[in-house]
């Protein structure tokens, strides 16, 4: 049987009422949910950024290893080198053993000043760690007590909730599914959650600008949906209280 627009206004004018009551709950709650997102996000971060950092070092020593080995290297040709200088035959061996030599001694150079740079840069990341880690654990606290204050005031309001929710699913199943979706739209796009209103002191619930006295006729008649000219929220009725 087809419900007349009185009973679709009136099922949905339930339908809000329940997810005001959702709302306060939130409320309460405050910015709690989003702080706590927002510590696990600059957690993640921190983590990310100290596993870049020791992913860095793992380089960087793996670079100063080779600097060693190469100096070692250089090391083992020089005295091979000398032990070569004490069985030349001519200057010119000589001096081409001497050259070898040199050329050695600048790549022990090179590498003792390239093993530096890349040790004080490990010690420049390890400080960024310390400094990244101090946060971290910083903000691992918050995260623990944000968590700790969220969970008592949603442990005392979970049944409410919970029953709000089962209540509000069989609600939206009785609503019409055109008139749900654009509830659902305006009560997204507005800040406070309202999609239906009534008319209370000749204004709109929603947005509190003035209904004009024929329009109010026309809503108490429910003999179609009438939305506010100005916020488009639906409107249910006139509340005579506020007349």
């Amino acid at each position: 049987m087809e419900l007349t627009v009185a009973q679709k206004l009136d099922l949905l004018l339930k339908l809000q009422e329940i997810d005001s009551q959702l709302d306060d709950i939130k409320k309460i709650r405050g910015d709690l949910p989003e702080e706590v997102r927002d510590l696990e996000d600059d957690i993640a971060g921190f983590e990310t950024r100290i596993g870049k950092f020791n992913s860095e070092i793992s380089a960087l020593e793996d670079e100063i290893s080779r600097y060693k080995a190469a100096k070692k290297d250089a090391e083992k040709l020089i005295a091979r080198y000398k032990e070569q200088q004490m069985n030349v035959r001519n200057n010119r061996e000589y001096d081409a053993i001497t050259k070898e030599m040199e050329l050695q001694s600048l790549e022990i150079e090179l590498a003792e000043k390239k093993s530096r740079e890349a040790d004080y840069k490990v010690k420049a990341k390890k400080e960024e760690i310390s400094a990244t880690d101090a946060l971290l654990k910083e903000r691992r606290e918050d995260l623990k007590a944000k968590k700790q204050e969220l969970d008592v005031i949603t442990s005392e309001s979970h049944e409410d909730e919970k029953k709000l929710l089962e209540k509000r699913d069989l609600q939206a199943t009785k609503v019409e599914d055109r008139l749900y979706k654009s509830y659902t739209k305006i009560r997204n796009n507005s800040g406070n959650g309202l999609g239906v209103v009534t008319v209370r002191r000749g204004a709109c619930g929603g947005c509190f600008n003035v209904v004009p006295p024929q329009r109010q006729a026309d809503i108490r008649e429910k003999k179609k949906i009438i939305v506010c000219e100005h916020c488009g929220r639906i409107f249910a009725d006139v509340d005579t209280e506020y007349k």
